[in-house]
């Protein structure tokens, strides 16, 4: 087996550990039930639904009531 000669710095070393380390983007797909989007094998934010079941009740904003006059 090959043996270094001479020992890599830190500088050098950490340049090889930390080139790959960096964010990946997110895979946003489109909810079935719905279209908002939503990220793969969760429940979808805006309706509540996972693989076609009603998994989470969603709540309406408190600011609007139907039926009612301004």
């Amino acid at each position: 087996m090959p043996v270094p000669k001479k020992r890599h710095s830190n500088i050098r070393q950490g340049k090889r550990r930390f080139s790959n380390y960096r964010l990946k983007a997110t895979n946003i797909s489109k909810c079935p039930q719905c279209g908002a989007p939503a990220l793969s094998h969760q429940v979808c934010p805006a309706c509540g639904t996972y693989k076609g079941k009603q998994v989470v009740k969603i709540k309406e904003p408190k600011g609007k009531k139907k039926g009612t006059k301004e």
